[in-house]
């Protein structure tokens, strides 16, 4: 059996949490000897769908043609497209449609969660939906004082406390209310890292970004290296999202052995444990509490415990898991179909 593991737009997608998933998929599956091609013009004997595309609808229209089974990603939710990008309302008139097409036609869906797997579920357009992480390649995230230093180095980092945020300034992302807390803090060094293009930046993220107090840093798009320098060296990542699939950043700062502080919302229920291995908030002022709770306590249990949830989410675990998926799905498929 092989597969066609299919990314629609690989360089514009690259720097994205897709992006990063992409290269995440295509490790776990050769770590378990999954048979795999990116290239739609190679045979195949089933596709596993990542995108949404129209070129991606295409390759599923034509999977379910010829009767190749075929698995779309559930990476995406309606809830999770709200508030992100300048006009996005505009743009769900076309998104929705072309997410509901993609899952209703879909033989499965395999999304990162099982909170993402109950909204999937709940919207009725496929049967078939289960979950699996997106995974975390731990040795990305060894401790490294090269990484450290060329961090320090970067921003001119002396001995001072650094809290940090990653992702598109995104209203979703609360990055408003990274640079609120920021404002409290004016003792403290805050560094968002995430790049959008001003045209798809929403006026409001514009706006609070344009006002951040002088304490904050906006980087925009930077080397990996340094990010992953930044998690090893911060006293915290602050991550104060509305919505996620799952935050492929909150599992890189678990493995870079970074405290963790998050919005108490839905995606973390059955991973994260709050006061065990992170630290929820609901608004400013109880992220602003959390924080100075944080900054005075030994973390060294909590980013243990934090460790140990990354540790069951390795790639080497995610592609076991994709195999025997796949071949259970493939093997289901030909029955029916014969």
């Amino acid at each position: 059996m092989k597969v066609l593991l299919y990314f629609e737009g690989i360089e514009k997608i690259k720097k994205s949490g897709i992006g990063r998933a992409m290269r995440h998929q295509m490790y776990a599956l050769k770590s378990a000897g999954v048979d795999f091609t990116i290239d739609p013009k190679d045979s195949y004997d089933m596709v596993h769908i990542n995108t949404l595309f129209s070129k991606s609808k295409k390759i599923l229209k034509k999977a379910n043609k010829k009767g190749i089974p075929a698995i779309v990603h559930g990476h995406s939710t309606y809830e999770d497209f709200r508030d992100s990008f300048r006009l996005w309302k505009v743009a769900k008139l076309w998104f929705y449609p072309q997410l509901t097409y993609m899952y209703k036609h879909a033989g499965m869906i395999i999304t990162p969660t099982p909170y993402s797997e109950r909204l999937i579920k709940s919207y009725h357009l496929c049967d078939n939906v289960t979950n699996v992480t997106n995974g975390i390649n731990l040795d990305d995230y060894k401790d490294d004082p090269k990484k450290v230093e060329d961090f320090k180095n970067h921003f001119g980092i002396t001995n001072q406390k650094v809290v940090i945020g990653i992702g598109f300034p995104f209203q979703r992302k609360g990055i408003h209310d990274f640079i609120e807390v920021a404002r409290m803090n004016p003792d403290i060094t805050f560094i968002w890292f995430g790049y959008l293009q001003r045209a798809l930046t929403s006026l409001k993220m514009l706006k609070a970004m344009k006002h951040k107090p002088d304490n904050v840093i906006l980087p925009g798009y930077i080397d990996n290296s340094i990010i992953k320098g930044a998690m090893q060296y911060a006293s915290c990542l602050f991550f104060p999202s509305y919505e996620e699939t799952e935050g492929i950043v909150v599992l890189e700062a678990l493995a870079s052995h970074c405290p963790v502080l998050v919005r108490r919302i839905g995606v973390y229920d059955e991973w994260l444990v709050e006061n065990e291995n992170c630290l929820m908030g609901a608004s400013n002022e109880e992220f602003n509490d959390k924080l100075h709770k944080l900054m005075s306590m030994d973390t060294s249990k909590m980013v243990e415990s934090g460790y140990k949830v990354v540790e069951q989410r390795t790639l080497e675990i995610v592609g076991k898991k994709l195999k025997n998926i796949y071949e259970d799905f493939y093997s289901k498929a030909k029955k029916v179909s014969n």
